[in-house]
This record gives structure tokens, C-alpha cells and sequence, in this order.
């Protein structure tokens, strides 16, 4: 992708500093959006650990990017050829940001970004050859409809979902039931959990539940996406399967049409 020939670096710059504050670190030819982020080159840096995990080539392929913030996995994707790409976000000023970065790459009437939230997906009305959700799940006061909503009503193949994490990383096969006097195995290390957080986490109000690795990989199950792989601590790749009668019939809240 070539960037706008007309924009100076300090042109660059000045609308760079003019957007606010940035939490993805890009390049904009030459000029950094966020150098000083607490994470480093964030997400570059963590992209790069399971950049392979995706398909290298997306020719023809639809990408919808949830929680797109300043677009950087948007572009990545379109760098990779795919043929529509759609970020959504909640906060215009991350918008922004997102539609800025594209023009200077030159993709601005490639790549389209819309103000919408996960719970409005349904409007879309359309599915995505990979769906990208990534850093969303934790801010979510409501995080496993949003996973059923995707299912139902987004992907058609591919997800490649990552969520902060804490507590332990170990996994136990989880039994078809547990007769109701059992106790014990909600202190095992390795059975899912999701921790609420009633007030703040890292100084963030909109960090809500924080899983442990067990949880994040039940969550996907139960949400009807086998997991492919697991190229990274934090991120999966998954791909959509279609859930039984008995899976549908046992949920007790179903993705609004």
C-alpha cells in the first residue's frame, strides 16, 4: 500500500497530534502514533507472534474487524489482499483515527469504518470470511452473547479472538454435568472462570470480566467455534461450526434477529 505522496511528515505529524491520544501504535510513513505506548510497539509487536496463524493471502476474502480501534489489524488484512474489509467501533475518536491511518496508506475508499457496537451486528446482514475480535471481550458487560451474536450473525468461517487474561493457565476436560453437591472443582486451577471486576482494573472502568485461559477456551466452545490454534498465550484461532438443536435449545438467551 502506498501512502499519500501530497501529506509532509509534519503534516503527518500535526494530524497525528490533532486526533488525540492513540492506543495503537502505527506507522504513518515515517511517523509514530503512539512511541511512548506503555505496551511498546503495540500491537505490532504482538501481531508479529502469530501473524503466520493467519492465511497469508486473503484475495477475494471479507474481513469484519470488532473493536477496530485505530485500525491496524484492518490494514494488515487489507495489505494481505482481502477484498472488503469493514471495521467497527464504538468510539468515533478511535474512528477517526482508523479513517486517518487509511488515508495516508492510501486505502481510504478500501477499507470502510462504521460506528456501530458487537450488539448491533445483526443490522449487518452479512457474513465475513474472517472475523477479527480482538481486545473487546473483557470490556463487555455482556461478553458471551456478543460470542453468540458473531456466531449467529457474522462468521462464516474464520475468528481470530484474543482476550486479556489472568489467573491460571491450566486447562481440565470439563465433565457433561456435576451432580449439585460438588464443590471441589471450582477451586481447581484449571476449570473455567471469569472474574467480575465491580470497579476498575488497570485504571479502566470499562474492564469488566477478566477470564482465565480455561474460561476464554469454554466461552469459544460453548459459542460454537472450534479452536484451529493457539499461536499466542492470549490469541486463538478459531473457525465456525454449526451448533446441534441440543446446543440451541440449551441456551437460555438467544442472538436477537
Amino acid at each position: 500500500m502506498k501512502g499519500v505522496p501530497s501529506m509532509t511528515k509534519e503534516q503527518i505529524r500535526a494530524r497525528v497530534e490533532a486526533l488525540g491520544e492513540w492506543f495503537h501504535n502505527l506507522d504513518l510513513n515515517g511517523v509514530q502514533t503512539a512511541p511512548g505506548h506503555f505496551l511498546g510497539d503495540y500491537p505490532r509487536f504482538k501481531f508479529e507472534r502469530f501473524a503466520h496463524a493467519l492465511p497469508a493471502d486473503l484475495s477475494g476474502k471479507s474481513v469484519l474487524d470488532i473493536g477496530c480501534n485505530a485500525g491496524f489489524y484492518s490494514l494488515e488484512m487489507k495489505r494481505r489482499g482481502a477484498e472488503r474489509v469493514l471495521g467497527i467501533d464504538t468510539d468515533e475518536r478511535y474512528l477517526a483515527q482508523a479513517r486517518f491511518a487509511a488515508e495516508v496508506c492510501g486505502v481510504a475508499d478500501a477499507i470502510e469504518f462504521r460506528e456501530m457496537s458487537v450488539f448491533e451486528i445483526a443490522a449487518l446482514r452479512e457474513r465475513f470470511d474472517l472475523v477479527i475480535f480482538m481486545g473487546v471481550l473483557y470490556h463487555l458487560r455482556h461478553p458471551l452473547l456478543a460470542l453468540d451474536l458473531i456466531h449467529e450473525h457474522v462468521a462464516r468461517d474464520l475468528l481470530l479472538f484474543q482476550s486479556m487474561q489472568r489467573g491460571s493457565t491450566e486447562v481440565e476436560p470439563v465433565a457433561g454435568d456435576y451432580p449439585f453437591w460438588e464443590t471441589e472443582i471450582f477451586e481447581r486451577p484449571g476449570y473455567p472462570k471469569l472474574a467480575f471486576v465491580e470497579r476498575r482494573y488497570a485504571h479502566d472502568p470499562t474492564n469488566w470480566w477478566i477470564p482465565n485461559r480455561a474460561c476464554v477456551e469454554a466461552m469459544l466452545r460453548s459459542s460454537g467455534f472450534e479452536i484451529v490454534s493457539h499461536p499466542e498465550e492470549e490469541v486463538y484461532v478459531c473457525r465456525r461450526r454449526e451448533l446441534t438443536e441440543r446446543e440451541r435449545g440449551d441456551r437460555a438467551v438467544y442472538p436477537l434477529h
